[in-house]
């Protein structure tokens, strides 16, 4: 295995070859309430920017596994380029705080330490920016604030330098599930019907 690093992605081929990658590592979407993934349009316009690293790990001719860093999150529509600003505001200013974008696996794929040896080329080049690194992970695989996939990062980023861990926030999903009071089938499409024709006043 080896470990590519890309910026401004302009080979067609390669991109269709990462695209392919990128849609096995989403492939088990019933496993989050959200999803995460971009589609065609979004992927090619961030393997073309400049303002992106890409990382890909070989096995031979296949790349198995992919990691994208984006140095300007305020080209990115995950966070919030004003909270950085204010609470970070030297480093946003220095164009310090990047953000990990996404880290895709193919799941077929036996890599056992190609991803850490991919996480370390890619954070060797965080450490030497002296960057606030983001990275955002899902409850199903961060179940407490401690331990878990924050950890395994720490762990990987302490090889290559001298950093912490800086919890930023907490978002939660919930449901209100009305299925319980719910009525029949029929009765909701009636009651739907009548809904739509009625008027509301609010006093």
């Amino acid at each position: 295995m080896y470990i590519t690093r890309h910026r401004s992605v302009t080979d067609p081929h390669l991109r269709d070859r990462l695209w392919l990658l990128y849609l096995r590592g989403y492939s088990q979407p019933e496993r989050l309430p959200t999803s995460e993934a971009v589609d065609r349009q979004e992927f090619d316009r961030h393997l073309r920017s400049d303002a992106n690293r890409v990382w890909v790990t070989w096995d031979g001719d296949d790349p198995v596994v992919m990691t994208l860093i984006s140095t300007d999150i305020t080209a990115t529509r995950w966070l919030n380029s004003g909270y950085f600003e204010r609470h970070h505001a030297e480093r946003f200013r220095a164009g310090l705080v990047h953000y990990v974008m996404w880290v895709v696996v193919d799941p077929s794929c036996e890599i056992r330490g190609a991803n850490v040896a991919l996480a370390r080329q890619a954070l060797s080049a965080e450490a030497r920016d002296g960057a606030l690194l983001v990275f955002d992970v899902p409850e199903t695989f961060q179940p407490e604030p401690d331990g878990g996939a924050a950890e395994l990062m720490l762990r990987m980023a302490q090889m290559v330098g001298d950093v912490r861990l800086v919890p930023l926030a907490t978002q939660r999903y919930y449901a209100l599930d009305f299925a319980a009071s719910g009525a029949p089938a029929d009765d909701r499409r009636a009651e739907s019907s009548r809904d739509a024709n009625a008027d509301v006043q609010i006093a």
